[in-house]
């Protein structure tokens, strides 16, 4: 793709591109909306949502332009959705053709979908060979624990989850975390292990003369327990501030598992499509789960998700069973169309191994941040994901959410979206977007850190 044709180019075309970082926003005809909308909206919102007060209009490519005409550069890729960037062409008309076709036909089959299941084949570990098409992250994972309990023998009917972790929503995934709400306490029968916090270890200790020590306990109370049927994991802790293990993590873990016949269970929902610079992050981590759940990024941010695994799992006959891989949206086809533009440009461009030299890049600019910037506690990240947390001090370490959220709010006014969540902000950039714009970026995100703690 040349530059003249370039998604990030496209989207600049017309643009004032100099005036970002000048702070002048427009938000008159966004203020107007949002009082509006707030006479029957309920709340809730995402925190990025409430403090931001946008009203965005138009996407493209890494670029979004609200209602009042003020243009950001999306470090956020929607909801760490868009692989390839807002509307991306191709998408686009897979969409617009299917939707003049057919749209909802339960889990038929239809034209496209045994092109997507090849497609999958050839991005996917050989390994992971059989697939179920479902509409979002919380239903693929909850499609995924259905298979665990179906195919679990007996005396195994406990699962293991990592501490932190997030799944979703829904009653079975909270009940994975034990996320209570309410009055309501939902622990269900998981078994929680230490996840690779290093920067805040529960353990009090310091990596490498730990020894790894969070993975050993996790080997000791769930792959060495004869009760537990398997582990669902995140490869890398999305919501929780990107956390990346170290390295002797995954290989002590799920080399016990395997040992022991605890089924593996890979939540690449947010890293699953190339975000980690391999296609899955469990590949980049040198794990071999048994089932892999996928998600955001896969239909470039149109609700879609795979839940992939090794055929011997999924075709158990008491995992199964009619109806067990169906629902009202499985297998629809604008789903499919969509899934399938965008992974056909992911792989006829290379993208994934963009993703790793963008990376790379991007590594480099927030950890010259972070030797900068004393509040800017831990940088951590893999491929085109990052998380940035803030503290009030390195020696204490106590969170700053109050600086994040001012962080955020500058850096939006400024001309820059990144994810916000508690005192950490989340980077994920389209895998498209050029080397300058990656730069200019940063330096939006160095410009906002500087007007907070100045």
């Amino acid at each position: 793709m040349t530059e003249a044709e370039s998604p990030d180019r496209a989207a600049l075309r017309g643009s004032s591109h100099t005036e970002w970082g000048a702070g002048v926003i427009r938000r008159h005809h966004q203020r107007k909306q949002l009082d509006r909308e707030a006479q029957h909206l309920a709340p809730g919102a995402s925190e990025e949502a409430a403090i931001g007060r946008r009203v965005f209009a138009e996407g493209r490519g890494p670029v979004l332009t609200d209602l009042d005409g003020n243009q950001y550069l999306d470090f956020a890729a929607g909801t760490l959705t868009q692989s390839l960037g807002h509307t991306h062409p191709e998408v686009v008309e897979a969409l617009t053709t299917q939707a003049r076709r057919l749209w909802n036909v339960h889990d038929s089959a239809t034209p496209d979908r045994a092109e997507l299941l090849d497609l999958l084949a050839r991005l996917l570990p050989g390994h992971l060979d059989t697939y179920a098409l479902f509409s979002t992250g919380a239903e693929v994972v909850e499609a995924a624990l259905r298979v665990v309990q179906a195919t679990a023998p007996p005396g195994r009917n406990r699962i293991g989850a990592l501490r932190h972790g997030f799944h979703g929503k829904t009653m079975g995934a909270r009940m994975l975390v034990q996320w209570d709400v309410g009055h309501q306490a939902f622990a269900g029968n998981s078994i929680l292990g230490y996840s690779p916090y290093c920067y805040r270890c529960p353990l009090d200790m310091e990596f490498p003369s730990c020894g790894v020590r969070c993975a050993s306990l996790v080997r000791k109370h769930i792959a060495d327990k004869p009760n537990v049927s398997a582990l669902v994991f995140e490869p890398v802790l999305g919501a929780a501030g990107v956390i990346v293990p170290p390295p002797g993590y995954w290989e002590q873990i799920s080399d016990a598992c395997r040992s022991q016949g605890v089924l593996l269970v890979a939540d690449e929902v947010l890293t699953g499509g190339g975000r980690t610079g391999a296609f899955l992050a469990s590949e980049r981590l040198g794990i071999e789960p048994d089932v892999a759940a996928l998600s955001k990024g896969t239909a470039n941010g149109f609700p879609f998700a795979v839940l992939a695994g090794r055929s011997a799992v999924l075709h158990d006959p008491a995992a199964a069973r009619p109806g067990a891989y169906a629902s009202t949206y499985a297998s629809n086809p604008l789903g499919i169309a969509a899934a399938r533009a965008t992974l056909e440009v992911i792989e006829r461009d290379q993208l994934v191994e963009r993703v790793r030299v963008l990376g790379e890049l991007l590594d480099a600019r927030l950890n010259a941040l972070h030797a900068r910037f004393e509040n800017l506690g831990d940088v951590r990240g893999l491929g085109l994901l990052y998380g940035l947390e803030f503290v009030t001090d390195r020696s204490s370490r106590r969170p700053a959410p109050e600086i994040a959220r001012a962080v955020y709010a500058t850096a939006l006014d400024l001309g820059l979206r990144v994810a916000l969540g508690g005192h950490i902000l989340r980077l994920a950039p389209p895998f498209t977007i050029d080397e300058a714009l990656l730069d200019e970026g940063v330096k939006l995100l160095e410009k906002a850190i500087e007007q907070v703690v100045a």
